[in-house]
């Protein structure tokens, strides 16, 4: 059996299993979408925000990419916040970043694709914040730098009209998830 198949076949089981046993809410779910967190995230696959947060279908908007960067410079980004904020209401919005991230590892020791340099850019800043004389061992450094780019993206993402601009209370949760220990520590809270 090919990977794509185990895929479909894993959609089987879900369609046969959960969906069927959960049928009144995944029919509940399919008229209207009600999530009450927008999630800003990497793209790594490692990194699923309802698996790691035992939410449910429907309960989290995603927004993902490498390194979950914020950019003003995204039009993806900008409709997103702007379909999250305007016309699904939702309050709490999170930038969730993680240990091990291949992108801000990338930042640190940079990358020969120009795409994904250029991608990473507005993620260079983090290296003059965490300076290689702090005496940190590289899994340090890196969670440091981790952590800095959460904060980093959370201020980027307070420059979006729609957010600085919002009549409605905006939540803006920095988060870092840990790969190891399976566990979300919180950066920062609003």
């Amino acid at each position: 059996m090919s990977g794509i198949e185990n895929f479909l076949n894993g959609n089987i089981c879900f369609s046969e299993g959960d969906f069927l046993d959960n049928r009144d809410y995944h029919h509940q779910i399919r008229q209207e979408q009600k999530p009450t967190l927008l999630w800003i995230g990497c793209a790594d696959s490692r990194v699923c925000p309802t698996t790691i947060t035992n939410s449910r279908l429907g309960q989290i908007f995603v927004h993902r990419n490498i390194a979950n960067i914020v950019s003003v410079d995204d039009n993806s980004m900008t409709a997103v916040l702007e379909y999250a904020i305007g016309y699904l209401n939702i309050l709490d919005i999170v930038v969730c970043g993680h240990y091990n991230c291949g992108g801000i590892q990338a930042v640190e020791v940079g990358i020969h694709s120009p795409v994904i340099s250029n991608w990473l850019q507005p993620a260079v800043e983090i290296l003059a914040a965490v300076r290689d004389d702090d005496n940190l061992t590289p899994t340090e450094r890196h969670q440091q730098l981790v952590k800095v780019n959460v904060r980093l993206q959370l201020t980027n993402l307070s420059h979006f009209p729609i957010v600085r601009d919002s009549a409605k209370p905006l939540r803006l949760h920095g988060w870092v998830y840990d790969l190891e220990s399976g566990k979300i520590q919180v950066v920062t809270s609003g």
